[in-house]
């Protein structure tokens, strides 16, 4: 018994001592599967200045009040938001847009979980902003100028401008991230901003042949212009399409409904982060803040392309 209980001890002993061995081990395995490489942290956190963007109009536009009282751990002190309010929205699309709202407040936390991140950048959510994108997409001013809170058509085309611009900024990143982990979070992240653009275009495409008023333009010609207007800003080619669009253009070449938007393949279109800032900076150049970011979006790759001095005309 006494050679037994030896024996038993012994064993006991021998697996302690493996264990401890192979604990180190097992944990730099761990760390190393978690290791992002630089490249892939820039490519992470660019995306955060169209999350912050989202997540305060989709708050405000829903509930009235947006990071700042809802999780303002995540600003990491950055500033207020310009111009954003409550919206006056029905129940149904308001019910959606509060959805969205905490859909982004998930992204900014599972961005910040793996990366550092940066502070929220000044946005300008003002009425006037969204105006003057439309009034650039018409070339021409719109009468009364346009108003994103107004209704509930009003919010849901100014919500046709956000999501798809961060959706093809991720399709452009995923080919270019390195480890496992940046690509299951990206791949995550395309997945919910896909829905959402999906949403809102099929809660558009419902009303295509409306007129919104007081313009008398339908809402199909809405979304045509303001792609065409991203197409222009990008400066690389069409990666934009509206709701309707010619037979020959939609999928197969035999549909003109287009509630997803894609390449002749019905593959979603990629973007680079510097067609991105053309577009959200509203001047079609990624070294001249404004628009949406009076004093431009942050992270490496943004501030990168600030650092250099804006070609003279």
């Amino acid at each position: 018994m006494a050679g037994c209980g030896m024996s038993i001890r012994a064993i006991v002993v021998s697996f302690l001592v493996a264990l401890q061995l192979l604990t180190p081990c097992t944990a730099s395995v761990r760390r190393a599967d978690r290791l992002i490489p630089q490249s892939d942290v820039d490519l992470l956190e660019f995306p955060l200045n169209l999350e912050y963007l989202e997540a305060e109009f989709f708050l405000f536009g829903s509930v009235g009040y947006g990071l700042d009282k809802v999780a303002p751990y995540l600003t990491m002190g950055g500033p207020s938001p310009i111009g954003a309010k409550m919206a006056n929205l029905g129940p149904f699309i308001k019910d959606i847009i509060m959805q969205f709202a905490y859909q982004e407040v998930g992204h900014l936390r599972a961005i910040k979980n793996t990366v550092k991140g940066f502070p929220r950048p000044l946005l300008n959510l003002s009425s006037e902003s969204f105006g003057k994108v439309m009034d650039r997409a018409f070339d021409s001013k719109l009468k009364p100028p346009f108003d994103p809170y107004a209704n509930d058509l009003n919010f849901l085309l100014a919500s046709y401008i956000v999501p798809y611009v961060g959706l093809t900024g991720y399709v452009g990143a995923n080919p270019k991230l390195k480890s496992a982990a940046s690509k299951r979070l990206v791949a995550g992240l395309l997945g919910v901003e896909s829905g959402q653009d999906a949403v809102i275009r099929t809660l558009l495409y419902e009303r295509a042949a409306k007129r919104v008023e007081p313009y008398g333009v339908t809402v199909a010609e809405f979304t045509q212009r303001i792609s065409e207007l991203r197409n222009e800003l990008g400066r690389a080619g069409v990666k934009d399409e509206g709701i309707v669009v010619p037979k020959d253009k939609g999928a197969e070449g035999k549909v003109s409904g287009n509630v997803l938007a894609g390449n002749e393949y019905s593959i979603s279109y990629a973007r680079t982060p510097e067609e991105i800032l053309r577009i959200v900076y509203g001047g079609g150049n990624e070294r001249v803040p404004g628009g949406f970011y009076p004093k431009g979006a942050d992270g490496n790759i943004a501030k990168a392309n600030l650092a250099i001095m804006a070609p003279t005309e």
